[in-house]
């Protein structure tokens, strides 16, 4: 009998049947670059259709980033600043992303129709679900400025065991008193809607010096094709309920939040008073010298380091390094609340002024950070 041999034939990547070594190549190139672009879906509900664009895959055992953009903007103009940012590619690599635009704001948007009636802020909050059962994601962390910002909350007290952690820049939990309103009617009548989304969006000191990003973005929103559809997320936004965070009370955040806020944004009081309704166990307000009304946009290296000290308090990229905010010798700690009760994981943001080294500390606190 002849002597037999065992032969062993490793294929590492297994073709598809008549698919040469080059063809396969190219479609692994091209499935990495759609995924580096980003993939944009589109998912109808109760409310409308909503657009959202994906990028990266989903990590075991890691929640989704999930961004909201403010009014005037969309995910690009809002955020792209933030995560194109040099050390911002650490964190893109270990989640995946999920960049929701409001309804009429993504790139291209059709004009919606004389008499559309655009969803409430709440029914922007209610879409939420269906872009996660779409994607078959269980948890985020969700980021959002202004009216995203508000969007979020929304979200997550409707739908708290889903949400492990919130940053928030810009929020202003509060509906429009009467002032407000007189006040937003009188600046209607000498303000083009496009100016009047501006002066939300910046501060005061930042219109007057008219620098080339206020110009740049004085340009996007003042010739934006979908100025129609803009201003009816403007008017859901001024019609925006009351949050009624109550500190120590139901109606409150039960995940880790990160306030953000420039100094002297337009949105300042509102945020600190905020900061004064949530639980100071679980929130950490940062306040920004020299970054303006859009932190994301001004100083993303700043805030790219508070995002990744979050996200270590957290429990994730505990090997992360931190630079930085560690190199800055002119950041100042000052406590915010009393601090009452213990808690399994840090989330507070603090500093160590002597050393100039990042390091935990009790929560509820404040840090201001100028550079």
């Amino acid at each position: 009998m002849a002597e037999l041999r065992e032969v062993q034939i490793t294929e590492e990547k297994p073709l598809l049947p008549g698919q040469t070594p080059e063809v396969a190549k190219e479609a692994e190139l091209a499935a990495r670059i759609l995924l580096d672009q980003g993939q944009t879906h589109s998912v109808e509900t109760p409310y409308g259709s909503v657009t959202f664009t994906v990028y990266g895959t989903p990590k075991p055992k890691r929640p989704a980033i999930l961004t909201y953009h403010d009014v005037g903007l969309n995910y690009k103009s809002c955020f792209q600043p933030l995560f194109q940012f040099a050390d911002m590619q650490e964190i893109i690599q270990n989640f995946v992303r999920v960049h929701v635009d409001a309804p009429g704001m993504e790139e291209g948007a059709p004009v919606f129709p004389l008499g559309y009636q655009y969803p409430s802020l709440d029914q922007l909050a209610d879409m939420i679900p269906c872009i996660l059962q779409y994607l078959n994601f269980s948890t985020i962390i969700g980021i959002g400025v202004g009216a995203g910002a508000y969007v979020l909350s929304r979200y997550a007290l409707t739908h708290p065991d889903t949400v492990e952690g919130l940053v928030l820049i810009n929020i202003d939990p509060n509906a429009k008193g009467w002032m407000d309103w007189a006040a937003h009617k009188l600046t209607g009548l000498t303000s083009s809607i496009s100016e009047m989304i501006l002066g939300h969006l910046f501060s005061q000191e930042e219109l007057s010096g008219n620098s080339e990003l206020i110009q740049k973005y004085r340009n996007i929103i003042a010739h934006a094709p979908n100025l129609d559809n803009i201003e009816l997320y403007w008017n859901s936004y001024n019609n925006r309920r009351d949050l009624n965070f109550v500190r120590g009370g139901d109606t409150t955040l039960k995940c880790p939040v990160m306030l953000v806020v420039g100094d002297q944004a337009p949105h300042e009081d509102a945020v600190v008073e905020c900061n004064s309704k949530l639980d100071p166990t679980q929130t950490s307000f940062l306040k920004m010298a020299d970054s303006g009304g859009q932190p994301q946009l001004t100083q993303p290296g700043k805030l790219t380091e508070a995002f990744k000290y979050f996200l270590q308090g957290m429990g994730y990229m505990a090997s992360s390094c931190m630079t930085r905010l560690s190199r800055s010798r002119t950041a100042s700690l000052t406590s915010a609340a009393s601090i009452d009760g213990n808690r399994s994981r840090s989330r507070t943001l603090s500093q160590s002024s002597e050393s100039g080294t990042l390091s935990s500390g009790p929560p509820g606190h404040t840090m201001e950070v100028s550079c």
